[in-house]
């Protein structure tokens, strides 16, 4: 489904969690070109918290996501992954573009259904990997996947979450705590590996320590690379990095920030793609490639332990 006006496009916000709080709420009500249509959440103080600072309609319940896909033309999530297929499955089926988190789903099943609503109806898509939006990371990304002769890529991603002394909101989240820094940061890095070096052909897993997943790929471009992935390390070893080595030298990825920008950037990308109907290059199908690797891995890992 094309959206041809520049009318603003209506999104809807379904979660009302610390991720909906704090980025995806603000920057949808603050975007020029949208309208925040409403907030879906499973318990209505929150929806009616979160809703009232935006100053928009609050839903709760099976009926009440109904009638926000009603009021919407876009639908955002900012739910657990295995919660956001479903029912952003069920959104695409009455024609609502959407705008996904990370990973789309934590199963290769569930992402694939959810392609399979989105081919069904030819909404637009588009899945918020943090560093393909973030100017910087993002201008990076296109500008290394311009240059030939990458030999190797080497990525950290480790965080101190669960550390005592490590105060973070986010380490509530049930299925974060479950699946780990392979399914939480893994997307991450993977987002900016795979356009840069190709898909992978290849990939071996190992357990580390907590909840730390060591990766070897081997990408399309003949180039390997290699990634460390953890939530749950002390908070002296925390830190994120990642390099690129090749004909060119070694250039690594430069800092970002801002959440709410970076979000707001994939916002255009969505009300792009509904408006020409052009495809984004991280899109649900880039969600379920994602997703096929990290269930891989996941596998191969489980089977050294």
């Amino acid at each position: 489904m094309t959206t041809h006006s520049a009318t603003p496009l209506r999104i809807g916000l379904v979660g009302t969690g610390p991720w909906a709080r704090n980025t995806q709420a603000p920057a949808l009500a603050a975007h020029p070109d949208v309208v925040l249509s409403g907030v879906w959440g499973r318990r209505s103080e929150p929806a009616r918290a979160l809703a009232e600072a935006h100053g928009t309609t609050a839903y709760t319940g099976d009926m009440g996501i109904d009638e926000l896909f009603a009021a919407s033309d876009a639908i955002a999530f900012a739910v657990p992954p295995d919660v956001q297929a479903p029912l952003a499955a069920r959104a695409a089926a009455t024609g609502r573009h959407l705008l996904l988190d990370k990973p789309v789903a934590t199963t290769v099943a569930g992402a694939r259904g959810l392609v399979r609503a989105v081919e069904q109806t030819g909404v637009a898509s588009v899945v918020f990997c943090t560093l393909r939006f973030a100017p910087a990371t993002s201008a990076w990304i296109a500008e290394q996947a311009a240059v030939d002769g990458w030999f190797t890529a080497r990525a950290e991603w480790i965080g101190a979450l669960y550390a005592p002394d490590a105060a973070n909101e986010y380490a509530a989240s049930p299925w974060r705590r479950e699946k780990g820094g392979l399914w939480d940061v893994g997307p991450h890095v993977l987002s900016v590996l795979i356009p840069v070096l190709g898909d992978v052909t290849h990939l071996t897993a190992a357990r580390g320590r907590a909840d730390t997943t060591h990766l070897i790929l081997r990408h399309t471009s003949g180039a390997s690379s290699t990634a460390t992935l953890a939530l749950g390390a002390p908070v002296g070893a925390a830190g994120t990095s990642m390099e690129l080595r090749g004909e060119q030298g070694v250039v690594t990825l430069p800092a970002w920030s801002d959440a709410v920008g970076s979000f707001r950037a994939a916002v255009d990308a969505l009300v792009a793609s509904a408006r020409t109907g052009e495809p984004h290059p991280c899109d649900v199908r880039f969600g379920l490639r994602l997703t096929e690797l990290l269930a891989e891995a996941e596998e191969r890992a489980g089977e050294q332990e």
